[in-house]
Parts: structure tokens; sequence; C-alpha cells
């Protein structure tokens, strides 16, 4: 499959596939949109639950969300069984909102076929699809896929200073323009209001419409009109940040959409860089 999507049609279709691993990967904090609320719980058939705000998160780093260890989520992967024919299709119960992290984890971790529900669990409800109360606990059988950081797709504070002022590199904000600008004040205490100098601001909700993504046309023209000079065939490299590294993953899957490949995630985010006094704010 060539799209980092799958549909709900193709998720139904192959529930019984041998090679399919389907993972909820929802978190409790949902910030810059209005949550979904459950009155109990519900799963797609066949789910396992992640928790990246836990198992897949470098508890002991000093930013908050940081990317898991190699050593955790390698632990983490086997437990689910996933080998490297696996299919694993992640999704969430916002539509898209924790799923492209969890993607963007196991991508960068060295597994290939990755995919996001696109509607995620709202969408398979919207369409009177069967749900569980439950997920899966293990899998039968352990996985043995070891992960491997691949450090090209997830930047740090370091790699964004030194670049702030070059042409080829240019860093997308999926916080809210309120945010980005200082109008509104940030969520955690301690962190300064404003954003990265030279980066520029698309609120995550700008790439979807409903519970999905914009079509892969219209994506095109909003990363067109954001920048003219950033042209997915001229090896522009694009770093993805938010307030803490999870909806920033959203505009990253969405640049993917819209052709681009030179991309990666500045993981610490405004939550770092607002954080430091010794890195400039604009």
């Amino acid at each position: 499959m060539s799209s980092p999507l799958v549909t709900t049609d193709w998720l139904q279709d192959n529930l019984d596939n041998e090679h399919l691993v389907l993972i909820d990967a929802s978190i409790a904090n949902v910030v810059g949109k209005e949550p979904i609320v459950y009155d109990r719980p519900m799963l797609i058939p066949g789910s396992f639950r992640i928790d990246l705000e836990g198992t897949l998160c470098d508890t002991g780093a000093s930013q908050i969300h940081a990317f898991p260890t190699e050593e955790q989520f390698t632990a983490e992967i086997r437990r689910l069984g996933i080998e490297p024919e696996s299919l694993v299709v992640l999704y969430d119960d916002q539509g898209i909102y924790s799923a492209p992290r969890a993607w963007w984890i196991l991508r960068a971790m060295g597994l290939k076929q990755v995919f996001v529900l696109d509607g995620g669990l709202p969408l398979w409800l919207a369409e009177g699809r069967e749900v569980d109360s439950a997920s899966v606990a293990d899998a039968a059988k352990h996985g043995s896929v070891v992960g491997k950081l691949d450090h090209t797709l997830v930047r740090d504070a370091v790699y964004v200073f030194q670049h702030l002022e070059d042409e080829r590199v240019t860093v997308i904000d999926a916080r809210s323009q309120a945010r980005f600008l200082a109008q509104a004040p940030e969520p955690r205490p301690g962190v300064r209001g404003g954003h990265i100098p030279n980066s520029l601001n698309l609120p995550f909700t700008e790439v979807l419409e409903g519970y999905r993504f914009k079509p892969a046309s219209q994506l095109a023209s909003t990363f067109a009109r954001l920048a003219p000079s950033l042209q997915p065939s001229n090896g522009h490299q694009l770093v993805f940040s938010c307030g803490s590294g999870i909806t920033a993953c959203i505009i990253l899957l969405a640049a993917e959409l819209a052709g681009y490949t030179q991309l990666s995630l500045y993981d610490g985010s405004w939550a770092e860089w607002g954080s430091s006094e010794s890195l400039r704010v604009a």
C-alpha cells in the first residue's frame, strides 16, 4: 500500500488478515480541540492498546511526551506480537489526533508497514460498525522486532537551533495561531508564549475535515499557500513542532499525504523550547 492511510472499508475487509495488528493509540489528554467523550469503553474488534504517555514515552526524560527508548519500544512492540511482515494499523478515539504520533514512533523505530485509520473510531462508529468493550491484553506469541531509532526522523533543540537561519530547513508549528502569536496562554506552567524564530504556523485542525484528513490535493494546496518555496521535489527539510510532540505528527502525516518526503519531528516541541531561557523566542 502506497498511502500511509487506510479506510474503514479496507479495515473491515481485513479484520481477519493474519498479518494485521490493530492498535488503539488514544490518549486521555486532548489539547487544541473539543474532545470526544465516551460513556463506555469502545474499541474496534481485535484491538490492542498502547500507552503513548506511559509505555511508549521515556518518562525518565526531562521533556514531556519524550520518544521512547529503543529498549522500551522493543519490549512493547514484541508484546503486541509485531513481526517485520505485520500490517500495523493505528487509530484513536478522536478521529485523527494521537494515532499519527504512534505511527511516527513506529516508523522512526524502523517499521515499514505502518498505517493510520482515516477517521478512527468516530468514523467507524458513525458507519454503524461493530465494537468491543475491551482490548486484547497480549499477543498469543511475542514478536521479534527490535527497534532502532532513525535520528534523522526525530530532531532535538540543538538541531533546530543550529538550523534557524538555514533556508533549506523550515519548522512548521501545529499549535493554534493564538498560541503561536502569544495571544493565548500556554497550557503548561513556566512555558513562554510565542514561537521558534522563522517557523511557520499550520494549526493541525486546518488539515482535517470532520474526523478525517482532507484530500491530498487540498493538503498540497495548503502547504503551497503556507510557503510557495516549500516544494515536494526540492529536497527542503520540514521539521514539525507543536506543544509537546503529539499534534505535530498530524501535520507531518498531512505533509506526507501531500507528497513531501524530507520530514522530521522536533520531539521536545514548544514545551521544551518555550521553557528554556537560552532559546530565542519570536
